[in-house]
């Protein structure tokens, strides 16, 4: 008997292990709020381990690609970004928290002004997982 269950338990932690980590690889949809400006934007992910890349784009007319990089410790996310506001080089940094339900929330700084706000995303098209 106990034999049995210590291969029951040997199989229940080998699929635990095996389904590992959830990964953020696929496209997201952003919606966020930074000091009252709301916007979204658009990023496509790639997750090798713990290293993340990728690009996002807002959803306005005039806005551009811009490339990620970041980190995935369990459900911990944080990417940011290098971009420019009315000629004024900015950093996005997001900060971010995977629930159970495959979406994530967290904060966002804008550096080099501290200025501060929140966001949600949620996967998008077929591709996210």
């Amino acid at each position: 008997m106990k034999k049995l269950i210590a291969m029951s338990t040997l199989l229940f932690s080998s699929a635990v292990f095996a389904a590992g980590a959830p990964t953020i690889t696929g496209k997201w949809h952003f919606q966020q709020d930074v000091a009252g400006n709301k916007s979204e934007q658009n990023c496509e992910f790639v997750q090798a381990e713990a290293t993340l890349t990728g690009s996002c784009k807002g959803t306005g007319e005039d806005d551009k690609d811009v490339q990620i990089k970041g980190t995935v410790d369990g459900n911990k996310i944080t990417f940011q970004y290098d971009t420019s506001y009315n000629g004024t080089a900015l950093t996005m940094k997001y900060a971010a928290t995977l629930d159970d339900s495959g979406k994530m929330a967290g904060t966002i700084v804008v550096d080099p002004f501290n200025v501060n706000g929140e966001f949600t995303a949620a996967p998008s098209g077929s591709e996210s997982k």
